[in-house]
Protein backbone atom coordinates (compact mmCIF):
# COMPACT_ATOMS: atom_id res chain seq x y z
CA UNK A 1 0.00 0.00 0.00
CA UNK A 2 1.23 3.73 -1.05
CA UNK A 3 0.28 6.71 0.63
CA UNK A 4 -1.06 7.91 -2.50
CA UNK A 5 -3.51 5.39 -2.53
CA UNK A 6 -5.21 6.59 0.91
CA UNK A 7 -6.29 10.05 1.65
CA UNK A 8 -3.96 12.21 4.22
CA UNK A 9 -4.98 13.41 7.06
CA UNK A 10 -4.97 16.30 8.85
CA UNK A 11 -2.57 17.61 11.90
CA UNK A 12 -1.50 20.49 13.52
CA UNK A 13 2.07 22.79 12.59
CA UNK A 14 2.13 23.24 16.40
CA UNK A 15 3.03 26.54 17.57
CA UNK A 16 3.18 24.89 21.23
CA UNK A 17 2.58 21.30 22.24
CA UNK A 18 3.11 19.61 25.42
CA UNK A 19 1.79 17.71 28.49
CA UNK A 20 -1.25 18.36 30.84
CA UNK A 21 2.02 19.57 33.55
CA UNK A 22 3.41 22.08 30.77
CA UNK A 23 0.13 24.33 30.76
CA UNK A 24 1.16 27.21 33.11
CA UNK A 25 -1.82 28.79 35.15
CA UNK A 26 -3.63 31.30 32.57
CA UNK A 27 -2.44 29.40 29.61
CA UNK A 28 -5.80 27.78 28.37
CA UNK A 29 -9.11 28.91 30.30
CA UNK A 30 -10.69 26.65 32.63
CA UNK A 31 -13.62 25.80 30.24
CA UNK A 32 -11.37 25.00 27.47
CA UNK A 33 -8.69 22.93 30.12
CA UNK A 34 -11.78 21.01 30.92
CA UNK A 35 -12.96 20.21 27.26
CA UNK A 36 -9.48 19.20 26.01
CA UNK A 37 -8.08 17.33 29.28
CA UNK A 38 -11.47 15.53 30.45
CA UNK A 39 -11.76 11.78 29.93
CA UNK A 40 -15.57 11.83 29.46
CA UNK A 41 -17.47 11.61 26.16
CA UNK A 42 -16.50 14.76 23.60
CA UNK A 43 -19.65 14.22 21.51
CA UNK A 44 -21.86 14.20 24.87
CA UNK A 45 -20.27 17.30 25.81
CA UNK A 46 -20.22 19.09 22.76
CA UNK A 47 -24.25 18.32 22.88
CA UNK A 48 -24.29 20.06 26.75
CA UNK A 49 -22.03 23.02 25.52
CA UNK A 50 -24.22 24.09 22.13
CA UNK A 51 -27.36 22.56 23.30
CA UNK A 52 -27.61 20.66 19.71
CA UNK A 53 -27.36 17.30 18.48
CA UNK A 54 -24.10 16.44 17.61
CA UNK A 55 -23.33 14.16 14.55
CA UNK A 56 -20.49 12.41 12.88
CA UNK A 57 -19.74 12.47 9.44
CA UNK A 58 -16.85 10.19 7.96
CA UNK A 59 -14.43 11.17 6.17
CA UNK A 60 -12.73 8.06 5.09
CA UNK A 61 -11.96 4.85 6.74
CA UNK A 62 -9.75 2.97 5.08
CA UNK A 63 -7.18 0.22 5.89
CA UNK A 64 -3.57 1.67 5.75
CA UNK A 65 -1.63 -1.81 6.87
CA UNK A 66 1.11 -0.37 9.31
CA UNK A 67 2.26 3.04 7.33
CA UNK A 68 2.43 5.51 10.14
CA UNK A 69 2.47 8.89 8.07
CA UNK A 70 3.03 11.09 10.61
CA UNK A 71 0.92 9.38 13.49
CA UNK A 72 1.99 10.11 16.61
CA UNK A 73 4.30 7.59 18.12
CA UNK A 74 1.95 5.44 20.23
CA UNK A 75 0.50 4.49 17.25
CA UNK A 76 2.61 1.28 17.77
CA UNK A 77 1.17 0.80 20.97
CA UNK A 78 -1.95 -0.38 18.87
CA UNK A 79 -1.99 -3.81 17.60
CA UNK A 80 -1.55 -3.59 13.72
CA UNK A 81 -2.02 -3.75 10.71
CA UNK A 82 -4.38 -0.31 11.19
CA UNK A 83 -7.64 0.50 9.71
CA UNK A 84 -7.41 4.59 10.02
CA UNK A 85 -11.29 6.43 10.31
CA UNK A 86 -11.22 10.43 10.03
CA UNK A 87 -14.73 12.05 10.92
CA UNK A 88 -15.76 15.60 11.70
CA UNK A 89 -17.81 16.36 14.66
CA UNK A 90 -20.44 18.71 13.51
CA UNK A 91 -23.99 20.33 14.94
CA UNK A 92 -27.45 19.01 13.22
CA UNK A 93 -26.92 22.51 11.21
CA UNK A 94 -23.52 21.05 9.80
CA UNK A 95 -21.30 23.51 11.84
CA UNK A 96 -17.87 21.61 11.90
CA UNK A 97 -16.83 21.79 15.58
CA UNK A 98 -14.00 18.89 16.24
CA UNK A 99 -12.02 17.06 13.63
CA UNK A 100 -10.73 13.39 14.36
CA UNK A 101 -8.49 10.80 13.11
CA UNK A 102 -8.18 7.52 14.93
CA UNK A 103 -6.54 4.21 14.42
CA UNK A 104 -7.69 0.96 14.92
CA UNK A 105 -6.36 -3.08 15.29
CA UNK A 106 -7.53 -4.11 11.14
CA UNK A 107 -8.58 -7.38 12.50
CA UNK A 108 -11.36 -5.90 15.33
CA UNK A 109 -12.89 -2.73 14.22
CA UNK A 110 -15.16 -4.14 12.72
CA UNK A 111 -16.38 -5.43 15.80
CA UNK A 112 -15.72 -2.20 18.35
CA UNK A 113 -17.53 0.04 15.43
CA UNK A 114 -20.40 -1.86 14.11
CA UNK A 115 -21.69 1.35 12.91
CA UNK A 116 -18.83 3.82 11.86
CA UNK A 117 -21.48 6.53 11.60
CA UNK A 118 -21.87 6.34 15.45
CA UNK A 119 -19.69 8.35 18.20
CA UNK A 120 -17.30 6.44 19.07
CA UNK A 121 -17.82 6.89 22.65
CA UNK A 122 -21.44 5.49 21.72
CA UNK A 123 -20.71 2.38 19.96
CA UNK A 124 -17.89 1.12 23.35
CA UNK A 125 -20.50 2.14 25.38
CA UNK A 126 -23.41 0.37 23.47
CA UNK A 127 -20.72 -2.94 23.85
CA UNK A 128 -20.64 -1.95 27.76
CA UNK A 129 -17.17 -2.12 27.53
CA UNK A 130 -14.89 -0.31 30.51
CA UNK A 131 -12.66 2.02 28.78
CA UNK A 132 -9.65 4.64 30.25
CA UNK A 133 -8.49 7.74 28.19
CA UNK A 134 -4.87 8.37 28.72
CA UNK A 135 -4.49 11.82 26.97
CA UNK A 136 -0.62 12.05 25.64
CA UNK A 137 0.28 15.11 24.59
CA UNK A 138 -1.65 18.46 23.77
CA UNK A 139 -1.42 20.80 20.62
CA UNK A 140 -1.73 24.56 19.84
CA UNK A 141 -1.12 25.43 15.99
CA UNK A 142 -2.36 26.00 12.72
CA UNK A 143 -3.78 23.91 9.72
CA UNK A 144 -4.78 25.73 6.58
CA UNK A 145 -6.89 22.68 5.55
CA UNK A 146 -8.96 22.28 9.07
CA UNK A 147 -9.09 26.60 8.66
CA UNK A 148 -10.79 26.25 5.58
CA UNK A 149 -12.98 23.02 6.36
CA UNK A 150 -14.17 24.60 10.04
CA UNK A 151 -14.83 27.98 8.36
CA UNK A 152 -12.65 29.78 10.73
CA UNK A 153 -9.17 30.64 11.38
CA UNK A 154 -6.88 28.89 13.42
CA UNK A 155 -4.43 28.62 15.74
CA UNK A 156 -6.56 25.39 16.77
CA UNK A 157 -6.34 23.23 20.12
CA UNK A 158 -5.83 19.71 19.65
CA UNK A 159 -4.65 16.53 21.41
CA UNK A 160 -4.12 12.94 21.03
CA UNK A 161 -4.98 9.78 23.52
CA UNK A 162 -4.85 6.18 23.36
CA UNK A 163 -8.10 4.49 24.78
CA UNK A 164 -6.96 1.69 26.75
CA UNK A 165 -9.32 -1.62 27.43
CA UNK A 166 -8.65 -4.61 29.43
CA UNK A 167 -5.07 -3.68 30.02
CA UNK A 168 -4.37 -3.41 25.80
CA UNK A 169 -4.70 -0.17 23.54
CA UNK A 170 -7.66 -0.78 21.50
CA UNK A 171 -7.17 2.97 19.35
CA UNK A 172 -5.30 5.78 18.95
CA UNK A 173 -7.24 9.20 18.55
CA UNK A 174 -5.79 12.54 17.18
CA UNK A 175 -8.40 15.55 17.98
CA UNK A 176 -8.96 19.27 16.39
CA UNK A 177 -11.13 21.55 18.07
CA UNK A 178 -12.27 24.33 15.83
CA UNK A 179 -11.73 27.81 16.91
CA UNK A 180 -15.74 28.16 16.52
CA UNK A 181 -16.25 27.08 19.65
CA UNK A 182 -15.64 30.07 21.00
CA UNK A 183 -18.94 31.25 20.23
CA UNK A 184 -20.10 28.65 23.20
CA UNK A 185 -16.73 28.38 25.73
CA UNK A 186 -15.22 32.16 25.15
CA UNK A 187 -12.02 32.91 24.34
CA UNK A 188 -9.65 29.81 24.75
CA UNK A 189 -6.51 31.21 26.71
CA UNK A 190 -3.83 33.77 26.24
CA UNK A 191 -1.62 31.41 24.96
CA UNK A 192 -0.04 33.58 22.56
CA UNK A 193 1.07 35.96 25.01
CA UNK A 194 2.89 32.66 26.97
CA UNK A 195 4.42 32.28 23.68
CA UNK A 196 6.16 35.40 23.36
CA UNK A 197 7.24 35.20 26.88
CA UNK A 198 8.51 31.81 25.92
CA UNK A 199 6.71 29.85 27.56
Amino acid sequence: MTLASVLPWWRLDCRWQGEETDLLPGMLSPWWRLLLLSDGSLTRHLQFITGQEIHVQVIDMSPVGWMQDGAPVEVMQVAGPWVRRQVWLQTEAGERLVYATSWWPAAVVGHYLQNPDLPIWTSLRQLRLEMYRDIRRLYYGDSAPLAQAFASPGPFWGRHYLFWHQGQPLTLIYEVLSSRLQRYLGASSETEKFLEMGA
